[in-house]
């Protein structure tokens, strides 16, 4: 980086950066003064969100590397300048649905994608970004969890199982880090109209399909939580928020409008 290190603002690092909610909360804490470490598969999308960070006058650092593998992550977080290696805040938004089939329907590489997504990714880069946090005694953790970590829903039994492993993971880490006084919580959001259908249903069109006869969430609306989140006193700290449009009832009912 040819910036200037100012030392002035929080150090956030948020994966998969490259669209929806990771993309949003990125820009949004951007606009907040912190400093950005961006993460995420897609390069050209991670060089077109640096750009406008850029634009922005934002201080960020992209890193393109697949999360499921630990290698890569290691690889890249052992690898960070010197001035970037501070992290206050890890937004572990990295996450996805792949298939929308009763359990013995699925493709065994789907459940593999989201559980090494899910589960062995938000843990590969939080153990090394925790390890940092311990050592300054200070940091916040804030996974994106679901509405799916907190009840099951036919057609959904290992996405499910991940984000409910989320709420797990969340709440024991909240025991590990209590002593270092680093804060833990998660953001469970219901339905928002990211690329979460396209991805699971691999139809370029599901969006049309998913959401129609109400309005969803926008991936802003999950930005603002974290945010939120983010920027409580010294003494608060926001274990979950749970958010849902304001159609949707629970995992499978929704006000429609037809």
């Amino acid at each position: 980086m040819s910036e200037i290190f100012s030392g002035m603002n929080k150090i956030a690092l948020v994966t998969g950066a490259t669209s929806g909610i990771g993309e949003a909360t990125a820009l949004l804490l951007a606009k907040n003064n912190f400093d950005v470490i961006i993460t995420g598969r897609r390069n050209e999308r991670l060089n077109q969100l640096s750009a406008r960070l850029k634009a922005m006058q934002v201080r960020n650092l992209p890193l393109q590397f697949d999360i499921r593998q630990k290698n890569e992550v290691s690889n890249a977080m052992l690898q960070l300048p010197p001035e970037w290696r501070q992290i206050d805040l890890l937004v572990n938004n990295a996450g996805l649905a792949a298939g929308l089939e009763p359990l013995h329907e699925n493709l065994i590489s789907d459940w593999e994608q989201m559980i090494d997504t899910n589960i062995k990714g938000l843990l590969y880069i939080t153990k090394i970004v925790a390890t940092g946090m311990v050592e300054r005694r200070s940091g916040q953790i804030i996974n994106v969890s679901s509405i799916a970590g907190k009840e099951a829903y036919g057609k959904g039994a290992v996405y499910c199982a991940t984000k409910h492993a989320v709420e797990a993971l969340t709440k024991a880490m909240r025991i590990d880090f209590n002593p270092y006084g680093i804060k833990v919580g998660s953001v469970s959001p219901g339905a928002v109209e990211t690329e979460f259908s396209i991805v699971r249903l691999k139809d370029a069109n599901a969006n049309q399909k998913v959401y129609a006869g109400y309005t969803p969430l926008k991936a802003d609306d999950i930005a603002d939580a974290i945010l939120y989140m983010a920027t409580r006193p010294a003494h608060v700290n926001i274990a979950d928020i749970f958010v849902l449009p304001t159609a949707q009832a629970n995992a499978t009912v929704f006000h429609k409008k037809h």
